[in-house]
């Protein structure tokens, strides 16, 4: 999890890199046609192109236009502000998922829990608030966006999952990705740059590297052992800042972010005990 969330914020920075020279919807189509060959590869090789075959064709398409949305924003959002803001709010995101589990999935979310998403939301609030840096808060309300669109993505998966492979899933995601945003950069399209071409392909090696290490991850561990790690991703959006931006993070975006990652590990904690609990509970009994 650790290696698989590196590989991401240094993609991240990458699309960062990229959106100074194209507009966000050019780099979201990049994002999708760079990771393309490296989904396709391994299910070429191992002949599970059968497995590509939609059942739920509605809802690919509906996290297709989420995918669209969710990389535009946040790619204006690190146009905007630094990755380490753009990450502070991100790490809402799975609050935001428990939260829509409860009208969408039908799933129980005990009291407990909605305290800890609404602690999270105050923290969202505090780096949403506007502050003099009119373009930071710009980046900051995209990243809100970019982090609804991405739990409403989360949501669709899960119904996805009832009925399609993860070859699907994961196929359908990036190919919709590549030619929903490609077909909308159209009017504003930009040459690309041979210079930037080592950028592409790094994108599409550190999105593979990434996609195939959380996998490990989450199949080598339970989740709620695993997904605490992912918050290590502030810190990669802080050395990444000041490596290649000379950014620091400001002091309302650390109190702000660390209000969420307090609540998100607050969550997971808490799941962990309610599984050890049922566990325990399911298992042999002396009589």
């Amino acid at each position: 999890m650790l290696v698989s969330v590196a590989s991401f914020s240094v993609m991240d920075a990458q699309l960062k890199l990229l959106s100074e020279h194209y507009p966000a919807l050019q780099v979201a189509f990049i994002r999708g046609a760079a990771a393309l060959p490296f989904v396709l590869l391994p299910i070429l090789l191992r002949k599970r192109l059968a497995r590509l075959r939609p059942v739920n064709l509605g809802l690919h398409f509906a996290r297709g236009a989420l995918a669209v949305l969710m990389l535009y924003s946040f790619v204006q959002a690190v146009r905007e502000t630094s990755l380490a803001s753009t990450y502070s709010i991100f790490m809402f995101a799975p609050l935001l998922v428990a939260a829509l589990s409860a009208p969408l999935l039908r799933e129980r979310v005990a009291r407990a829990q909605w305290a800890a998403i609404g602690c999270g939301f105050v923290g969202v609030l505090v780096m949403l608030r506007p502050g003099p840096d009119t373009l930071a808060a710009k980046g900051a309300l995209w990243a809100f966006v970019a982090v609804v669109t991405y739990a409403f993505s989360v949501v669709t998966l899960r119904l996805l999952a009832r009925t399609d492979s993860n070859e699907s899933m994961v196929f359908w995601f990036t190919a919709l990705l590549a030619v929903g945003a490609g077909l909308m950069s159209l009017p504003a399209w930009r040459d690309i740059l041979w210079d930037d071409l080592p950028l592409m392909l790094g994108v599409g090696v550190c999105g593979a590297l990434g996609q195939h290490f959380i996998t490990v991850a989450f199949r080598s561990a339970p989740a709620a052992v695993v997904a605490p790690f992912e918050y290590t991703a502030l810190l990669w959006g802080v050395l990444l800042d000041i490596a290649i931006w000379h950014a620091i993070p400001s002091a309302l975006t650390v109190f702000g972010g660390s209000i969420v990652i307090g609540a998100g590990l607050y969550l997971i904690q808490r799941e962990r005990r309610q599984a050890a609990v049922a566990a325990e509970s399911s298992g042999p009994r002396r009589h």
